[in-house]
């Protein structure tokens, strides 16, 4: 350990490796963002707790299971010469999933009634937390996979998931708060939502889409918004 903590190299892969687990970590805080903007405050409050505490959970278990977690990249089956791995069917299954909850919730923004009922209670609620499970497991695995291709030091993979996961935890209240305030960046965030879904089927099929693009576009179509936000503030003002 005090090798790790005089090592230039050792934290040169922290900060390296923090960087990725945050980027990576975009995807969960909008998904969290979007699902508990349909429930009560002071339920949302408590669902981005839980669900954030269950991705810090979900990333070091995994990363307590390293030898299991490297057999799932392993090939299970092949179809039309194109082998599929557990890591592939978890990473098409998670993306799908994305692509249903997202067009789901579209459709419900689109389609919804002034008059219709909100969703609560406690069904409402464990529902969330549900729904938050299955993409926390989606994200930890492919967050995890990552982190052990870029660091071999179990010390520098947790610590980098622990920082990455608090930074989360304090940027989703704001997002939260943001998304449930503006219709139409919860609309933005849906359609990040359906894109994320695709790059994880797409993943899932061999067909890697450089994450770089995607980030670009949503840092790109975040910041159009914010000025048309602040553009709306303006006028109102006016």
């Amino acid at each position: 350990m005090i090798e790790l903590l005089t090592s230039p190299e050792a934290w040169a892969g922290l900060l390296t490796l923090t960087a990725l687990e945050i980027v990576l970590g975009i995807d969960n805080v909008i998904f969290i963002s979007v699902v508990v903007s349909g429930i009560p405050d002071a339920q949302a409050k408590r669902a981005r707790q839980v669900g954030l505490a269950l991705a810090l959970v979900f990333r070091i278990l995994l990363l307590s299971l390293l030898v299991w977690l490297i057999g799932l990249t392993r090939d299970v089956f092949t179809v039309r010469n194109v082998a599929f791995s557990w890591r592939d069917i978890i990473l098409i299954a998670g993306g799908l999933f994305l692509i249903a909850k997202a067009t789901h919730e579209i459709h419900r923004e689109v389609e919804a009634h002034p008059d219709a009922p909100s969703k609560a209670g406690r069904s409402a609620f464990f529902m969330v937390i549900a729904e938050i499970t299955v993409i926390d497991i989606v994200f930890s695995l492919d967050s995890i996979i990552t982190a052990i291709g870029m660091a071999q030091d179990l010390a520098i993979m947790i610590s980098a998931v622990v920082i990455a996961c608090v930074v989360m935890y304090a940027a989703s209240g704001a997002v939260a708060r943001f998304v449930a305030a503006h219709p139409t960046t919860k609309m933005l965030a849906l359609a990040f939502l359906v894109l994320i879904g695709v790059a994880l089927v797409a993943d899932g099929f061999k067909f890697h889409i450089p994450r770089g693009y995607i980030y670009f576009a949503i840092a790109f179509s975040a910041m159009v918004e914010l000025f048309n936000v602040l553009a709306r503030r303006n006028r109102n003002k006016g």
